[in-house]
């Protein structure tokens, strides 16, 4: 399926070294942020008070979560689980430690608003926990990582795994760049986005890896630079269709799917818009400057010796 067909190949790598500067100076800038500002952690990561709140009728999470911010809990998630009526307040740790005073406070702000709000049980989450979760989303980032390494050595060559990966660590350092810097809460919902992207990109990558290899078998009299710029504009129209379609759907959890899913959507908003500049721009760019050619993703043939089978 096509929305459109570009009959002339569209040069993308004649600027690539000029994308690839860009490139640098945007990594540079987010790892500046995330080592002079860091990133603004949720309570699953720093620890906290978790309350959780029953209603005698359906919960009005954005009245409840106005209420906690009015007391000075600031982009606190508050969210429905289970039934309509459960209400779930994650509250960060108290400077004087004293979390049951805390509580208390929120709890007589919300009978304020609803008498007949109940507290069903309250739960101290220490720094440990978070620590564990930090290590643990670490360790699931750096495994994915490894296999994408591997899948596309074996798949490909060497020198598209190289391509890829970073490719795929620059769109990942520059969506934890822009919550560095604006100081978005970074939770557990954004780590996912993070992951999710990683093999979203990926994906990208592949399909222009495939063209390219393609490319190389049929167009025998092409450059490299050639072969690159006829995979990336060949895969534009499934470009558009795929990522125009995913980015409408994340667009609308954006809008409306509430505060909930509001960092984790923009976390995939970043991430779909920089995967398809990074698979153009970066991952193919770079794995011409390593020197990719028609000989390492297709073996010569060799000539068959005259004299083999040749009776003496």
């Amino acid at each position: 399926m096509e929305l459109f067909r570009i009959k002339k190949d569209i040069p993308f790598m004649r600027n690539a070294l000029i994308f690839n500067v860009i490139s640098a100076l945007t990594f540079v800038a987010a790892v500046f942020f995330l080592l002079h500002k860091g990133l603004h952690f949720s309570v699953e990561f720093t620890g906290g008070t978790v309350m959780e709140v029953t209603y005698p009728k359906a919960a009005n999470v954005d009245a409840i979560r106005k209420t906690v911010d009015s007391l000075g809990f600031t982009d606190t998630p508050v969210q429905t689980f289970g039934k309509a009526q459960d209400v779930v307040i994650r509250l960060p740790l108290p400077k004087d430690g004293n979390f049951q005073q805390q509580t208390d406070r929120v709890l007589q702000a919300l009978k304020t608003q609803d008498p007949e709000v109940k507290l069903q049980r309250t739960e101290l989450v220490g720094a440990q926990v978070g620590d564990e979760l930090a290590h643990d989303g670490l360790m699931a980032l750096l495994m994915v990582i490894a296999g994408v390494v591997v899948y596309l050595a074996i798949r490909f060559e060497w020198k598209f795994a190289v391509a890829a990966i970073i490719a795929n660590l620059h769109d990942v350092v520059i969506i934890l760049g822009f919550f560095a810097f604006f100081q978005w809460e970074f939770n557990l919902s954004v780590l996912a986005a993070v992951l999710a992207v990683l093999g979203y990109s990926v994906n990208e990558s592949v399909v222009i890896f495939d063209r390219i290899r393609e490319n190389f078998r049929k167009q025998r009299k092409m450059s490299v630079t050639e072969v690159i710029d006829n995979a990336i504009t060949s895969t534009i129209s499934r470009t558009v269709i795929t990522h125009g379609c995913t980015q409408m759907m994340v667009l609308s959890m954006l809008f409306i799917g509430g505060p909930t899913l509001h960092y984790f959507a923009i976390a995939l908003t970043i991430g779909i818009c920089f995967g398809i500049y990074s698979s153009v721009f970066v991952a193919a760019a770079i794995a011409m400057w390593l020197g990719v050619k028609r000989e390492d993703l297709i073996k010569p043939i060799k000539e068959k010796d005259e004299t083999d089978g040749a009776v003496v």
